[in-house]
């Protein structure tokens, strides 16, 4: 995945997967994300480990990638996809900055997931989307960072407003395993790697079912490459 490859990292925040990739051998990594205050913070530790002249920290929207054509050999989407506001243009894009035969390696936790809502750091009660609409959540979770010293920051991390003014959590799309399955089901990427990680061992029967895989898949995980000569079909399971 590393050993002299040109690789990007797609929602590196502040760096620390990305810089632990650049330890691995690779020629040039790229970690990039559209929140400025991260450059800063992912420059400082690049310089502590060693790592400036490998890493560069790119501060971008990935559904327009500013990059060439067939740039990369690796790509990684570590926790990312079920934060994209636009996911298909930015599996498009990794599609196009892809060398042939470059992968695309996916991971993510389902929006079903016991803590899929991205709650927890104050909300720490599992499958809390289920039971309570949105406009409760986003009710509680304000009143619950109300009194904390970083009380603004967290909300507007989370929480933003549409064009007609109404409050949403913008930090996740809501990413489910059918969504996501219809999403990659229109680009081009070849699946070569699919499975659903349950949340435990004992609980995989409960993935197989699919009523329930939503609620006990712990992450999905996924490798896509790309112009490959053949593909897997999950899509129908």
């Amino acid at each position: 995945m590393f050993k002299d490859k040109t690789v990007l990292d797609i929602g590196c925040g502040a760096a620390g997967k990305t810089l632990y990739y650049a330890s691995c051998g690779v020629k040039k990594i790229y970690g990039i994300d559209i929140i400025p205050k991260y450059k800063e913070e992912a420059l400082t530790l690049a310089r502590k480990k060693n790592l400036i002249d490998r890493f560069e920290f790119v501060l971008a929207d990935a559904s327009k990638l500013p990059f060439e054509d067939n740039f990369f050999d690796t790509i990684i989407m570590n926790d990312a996809m079920e934060h994209l506001q636009k996911p298909l243009e930015v599996l498009n894009e990794c599609y196009r900055v892809l060398k042939p035969k470059g992968r695309l390696y996916v991971n993510f936790p389902p929006y079903y997931h016991p803590y899929g809502a991205h709650l927890s750091d104050l909300v720490g009660i599992p499958w809390v989307q289920i039971f309570f609409d949105d406009d409760t959540l986003i009710e509680v979770y304000k009143d619950l960072a109300k009194n904390l010293p970083d009380s603004e920051e967290r909300i507007k991390f989370r929480i933003s407003r549409d064009e007609k003014g109404k409050e949403f959590f913008s930090y996740i799309n809501k990413m489910t395993i059918k969504k996501f399955k219809h999403i990659y089901s229109n680009t081009k990427l070849s699946l070569v790697y699919y499975r659903e990680v349950p949340l435990r061992s004992f609980l995989s029967l409960f993935v197989k079912v699919p009523v329930l895989k939503e609620i006990f898949t712990k992450m999905v995980v996924v490798i896509f490459e790309k112009n490959n000569s053949f593909s897997i079909d999950f899509t129908q399971e």
